[in-house]
């Protein structure tokens, strides 16, 4: 029961170090980029504010498949997509980072699946909400009466945790199953 929550034993893609990065490298940075920029801009509504679930968090878990380029990937999205909503350089440069934390996170402990991904939109949630207090004042969560920085960790860190952990888990089981990781060895 327990492999089938884990990814395969041996990565279906090759991580290479920076010097050695290669077309299909650049390549997936930049698809990943753009699904990423698309995805938050398709559905601002839903991807910035003190309550948001940001889809294109999914995204995030592709770091356990694809390694170094979807860390990339995901942070240059994160930095283009907050630019868009032009929040501010705050939100464009720690949104950047939380991701490429995040996704470094998963990437670092793919073969413990679930918990890279637990542990990864932790650290988005941390620094995203660590910030966004700033912006937006805090959700009320359950009439408690929380610092305001606080409230707002907790509100991303928990739609963190739906989109990483749970679409994430969902997307990379999806793509394993489909075959698709298969033909990108």
């Amino acid at each position: 029961m327990a492999g089938e929550w884990d990814l395969p034993s041996v990565p279906p893609y090759k991580t290479r170090s920076r010097e050695e990065m290669n077309t299909r490298d650049y390549t997936l940075i930049a698809l990943i980029a753009a699904l990423y920029t698309a995805l938050t801009t398709v559905l601002a509504p839903v991807s910035y504010g003190p309550i948001q679930l940001r889809i294109a968090d999914c995204l995030i878990a592709l770091s356990a498949v694809f390694g170094l380029p979807a860390v990339i990937g995901v942070g240059l999205g994160a930095f283009l997509g907050n630019a868009y909503f032009g929040l501010g350089v705050i939100d464009i440069v720690f949104g950047a980072i939380a991701n490429l934390a995040g996704g470094y996170i998963i990437f670092r402990m793919k073969n413990r699946f679930i918990t890279s991904l637990l542990a990864g939109s932790l650290v988005v949630g941390i620094i995203v909400g660590g910030y966004l207090w700033i912006y937006f004042p805090p959700p009320d969560i359950m009439g408690l009466n929380l610092p305001v920085w606080f409230g707002m960790i907790i509100s991303i860190s928990l739609s963190s945790i739906i989109t990483i952990v749970g679409l994430g888990f969902i997307l990379v089981q999806a793509l394993r199953a489909s075959g698709i990781l298969e033909n990108l060895k």
